[in-house]
């Protein structure tokens, strides 16, 4: 089951980044183009948080119930702390992407809120651009010190 989900959380990055990235390009083009919002607009951005939700799931999965590197680190947390490796995957990986699921969510109600449409796009570019960044920052990327593969199999 370990293996399944972790794959699954794997794969699923690549369409987070691409859902988010479409996200982000939607609103630069509005802002920069002074296009009117439309529904398209909408739902990208819609699409952008419930991704980062699905991916979030399926980490919290991982992390609660299957992974033993978490396992390991929730049995003493203080040496978790120590180790650069647990607390990567521990606090640091975490709260990146809660970050970024927080700004995607704060950018929709935001936008919900804002009947300007170039302010819209504006909203739609700044939040969704902080919520990749951070999904970007916090995503272990090979060469990094706890960088994972980038496709699994």
């Amino acid at each position: 089951m370990y293996t399944t989900v972790l794959l699954l959380h794997s794969l699923f990055r690549w369409v987070v980044l691409l859902v988010g990235v479409l996200a982000l390009l939607r609103g630069l083009s509005g802002w920069n183009g002074s296009r009117p919002w439309t529904p398209s607009d909408a739902r990208a951005g819609s699409i952008f948080a419930m991704t980062l939700d699905i991916q979030m799931l399926l980490g919290l999965i991982l992390y609660f119930g299957l992974s033993p590197i978490t396992r390991a680190a929730l049995q003493d947390f203080g040496a978790a702390m120590a180790s650069s490796g647990l607390r990567f995957w521990a606090v640091e990986h975490v709260f990146g992407m809660v970050v970024a699921i927080a700004f995607a969510h704060i950018g929709k109600k935001r936008i919900a809120r804002t009947h300007d449409e170039r302010r819209r796009h504006r909203v739609a570019a700044v939040f969704y651009g902080l919520a990749l960044a951070a999904v970007l920052i916090s995503t272990p990327w090979p060469g990094l010190p706890n960088g994972r593969p980038l496709l699994r199999w």
